[in-house]
């Protein structure tokens, strides 16, 4: 049963128990409509109290019943709307117990009830609008009656959460009187058993005083940084609110979550959504394979990622220490951890106590023995790999016994770098990107010695300092950085055949990318690309590259911290066009011979887009990523994919593989053509109909 239900003191407990969150699927909202029948039929009842425990209340529907786009089993009577309209209509008086989660569907049913009694742990949210879609049960009609339209409508839009002391502040519900959250919520549902009870469906939706309806929507429309459907949707069902009656309001609602759930954007992010979650299963474990506690987390080296990484470990309590040999890097990280942490006060989303806590975790140290008691280590050195060599062999000799040691690197052989330990099943690459505390994706690289428990155990720490991890074997650049390296080769090759930097990345951005290729080179460091560029011309002396990035370093201009790159930059770091590139970009194409011609935005985003898409499905077939799924996971919370196109296995799926491959071979009838190879995989798929981002590899088993 995922509903239970007990009577106490002439109150009926309607228990929500559907493990971890309590989504509402089929079953569920039947057994819930038919309690609630239960107790309005009892005549020893007088009141409802509708709750899912003291760790989550709802997290709302059960996205898997979204089916392709058509909606599914979410529209198979009772639907959650009707769910909701049962609540509501109970004639006695039904009190939402609110702790923990309460999510999307699981906040509407809480706004059917008579009331809400909110415990401290509470987050409420209506994401909706993160799946492409909009509140479906009444969200967009009950809240903005509930608290206002100018109060609602942020939270429909942002899909945001907010504690219990905000949704309280905002009139969501009561605070809970006491420790015992069930106690309260009966406590109020007996106070109103008698009394006429009232909905949201006769309240107004109210706008600010003084405001015009018309002009009031029409400057959210205008400050709508989206142009994907969803939030444009959000705000009309709020309009409706507004402009229509209740019942009238529902069925805009409804229309408008049956047209957006069938939308591309929405199917991409909902296969975003599940992906997300799939990246975190191991396949091929042994099942008694555990994870180890980690209670200490060391970092060597307190440069930009190992000062990342610190923030990542100390903002989740872990105690840490940090051991950097150079006292005035040191104190630039101490510097740059503490400016963090004031910035975080300014902006009201930390104390002053709790500023203190984070850094009383932190101990620094400039030996090596100070890591003698951690459980988890992790290199953040330079990459080069005799410099990690000399760091892992100091490791090996202080680190205790069971100690895992990690490695930063972004792409070098972990393998060959657990090989300078005595201690090879317990050496795993933790790849975190730029800027470590803020970027989500977590590369776990496990190596061909990499023990079951040392995988768990580095999945179990990204999981508990927030971030989305995604296993991979080893390669040169592993997923992100491999499929990274063919998108900026056919960058630099489209400037040698007539594009700019500016035209390049304004195509890609406008696309979706968070950055074009060149602000991120300039962002990154010009000089780390070009190490890596000189390391593989002697591993690789045949790989074809444009020599023109390596010309833009020699003249030492390495992006932002140089102060030019590919562009130029101000003092708040602003880009601007810089002729002086594109006359370098003109000279190298005639020294080079390279007849130079006009390049279409779409000829440039498909370029780039489906060089990730070849590589993707060649390191796919090799078991370097574990399914296709991840190498999207990788790509949208590494590198900037747009969420609304799903990551670059999935786009190219929905844009059909043989239309892929139709215009790879036109690419290979041009410049460099001979790297339009299609992946073996690529045609399999596109032979079979089968999907790149639903492959499941084997290799990696």
């Amino acid at each position: 049963m995922s509903v239970d239900y007990t009577t106490e003191e002439n109150v009926a407990f309607i228990e929500l128990k559907r493990p971890p969150v309590n989504s509402l699927d089929r079953m569920t909202r039947e057994q819930l409509v038919s309690a609630i029948h239960r107790a309005a039929q009892d005549p020893t009842v007088v009141a409802v109290v509708l709750w899912g425990g003291v760790t989550a209340f709802c997290a709302g529907a059960d996205i898997s019943e979204f089916a392709g786009g058509t909606g599914g089993s979410a529209f198979a009577e009772p639907t959650l709307g009707q769910v909701v309209d049962t609540v509501e209509a109970c004639p006695k008086p039904v009190v939402a117990a609110i702790a923990g989660v309460c999510m999307g569907g699981g906040l509407e049913l809480a706004l059917g009830c008579h009331d809400r009694v909110i415990s401290e742990n509470a987050r409420l949210a209506l994401p909706e609008v993160r799946l492409g879609l909009l509140p479906g049960a009444g969200g967009t009609q009950r809240l903005p009656r509930l608290i206002g339209v100018a109060n609602a409508l942020p939270l429909i839009l942002s899909g945001n959460s907010v504690g219990a002391d905000q949704a309280i502040a905002l009139g969501i519900g009561d605070r809970a009187k006491g420790d015992n959250l069930r106690a309260a919520a009966a406590s109020r549902a007996r106070d109103l058993a008698g009394e006429t009870l009232t909905d949201l469906r006769s309240r107004p939706a109210r706008l600010p005083d003084g405001v015009a309806v018309e002009s009031y929507f029409e400057a959210q429309r205008g400050r709508l940084r989206s142009a994907l459907p969803a939030p444009r949707r959000c705000i009309d069902a709020v309009r409706a609110a507004v402009t229509l009656d209740f019942d009238e309001g529902m069925r805009f609602e409804g229309q408008c979550f049956r047209e957006l759930i069938a939308t591309p954007e929405s199917k991409a992010l909902q296969y975003a959504f599940f992906s997300d979650r799939r990246a975190a299963m191991i396949d091929g474990l042994p099942s008694d394979a555990a994870a180890r506690q980690v209670r200490v987390v060391g970092i060597v080296g307190a440069g930009t990622m190992g000062t990342g990484i610190a923030l990542c470990t100390l903002n989740t309590g872990l105690p840490t220490v940090l051991i950097e040999t150079r006292p005035k890097a040191l104190e630039q990280s101490l510097a740059r951890i503490s400016a963090t942490f004031e910035a975080s006060i300014e902006k009201g989303r930390m104390s002053l106590s709790e500023r203190d806590r984070r850094m009383s975790s932190l101990k620094t140290s400039n030996d090596y023995a100070a890591l003698r008691d951690a459980d988890l280590i992790i290199e953040a050195v330079f990459e080069d790999l005799k410099i990690k060599q000399d760091a892992f062999r100091a490791l090996d000799r202080v680190a205790g016994p069971d100690a895992i040691l990690a490695s930063n690197t972004s792409s070098l052989d972990i393998d060959r770098i657990a090989a300078f330990t005595e201690r090879t099943d317990r050496v795993i690459g933790l790849h975190f990107f730029s800027p470590a505390n803020v970027m989500r994706l977590l590369e776990v690289v496990r190596s061909e010695s990499t023990s079951p428990s040392t995988l768990l155990t580095a999945m179990a720490l990204a999981k508990k300092i927030g971030k989305t991890a995604v296993v991979a074997r080893v390669c040169d650049g592993f997923i992100g950085n491999r499929m990274f390296e063919e998108y900026l080769r056919q960058a630099y090759f489209l400037l040698d055949e007539g594009a700019t930097p500016i035209q390049v990345d304004r195509a890609l951005e406008h696309w979706g990318m968070a950055m074009g290729p060149f602000a991120v080179m300039d962002l990154a460091g010009g000089d780390i690309g070009w190490a890596i560029r000189k390391r593989r011309a002697v591993e690789q002396p045949d790989r074809p590259y444009s020599k023109l990035p390596d010309r833009i370093c020699e003249l030492g201009r390495f992006g932002q911290k140089t102060g030019a790159g590919y562009y130029k930059y101000d003092a708040q770091g602003t880009r601007i066009r810089d002729p002086e590139i594109e006359q370098l970009i003109a000279s190298y194409a005639r020294d080079v011979g390279v007849r130079r011609r006009d390049l279409s935005d779409e000829e440039i985003v498909s370029r780039l887009i489906l060089a990730l898409v070849n590589e993707g499905a060649k390191l796919l077939a090799e078991g370097i990523a574990q399914r296709g799924s991840d190498v999207d996971v990788v790509y949208r919370h590494g590198y900037g994919f747009p969420a609304h196109r799903g990551g670059p296995l999935f786009y190219a799926d929905e844009l059909g593989l043989l239309r892929v491959l139709d215009r790879m071979e036109g690419f290979r009838q041009g410049y460099q053509g001979q790297l339009w190879t299609p992946a073996t995989l690529l045609l399999q798929c596109a032979q079979r109909g089968t999907r790149l981002s639903g492959v499941i590899g084997a290799s990696h088993v």
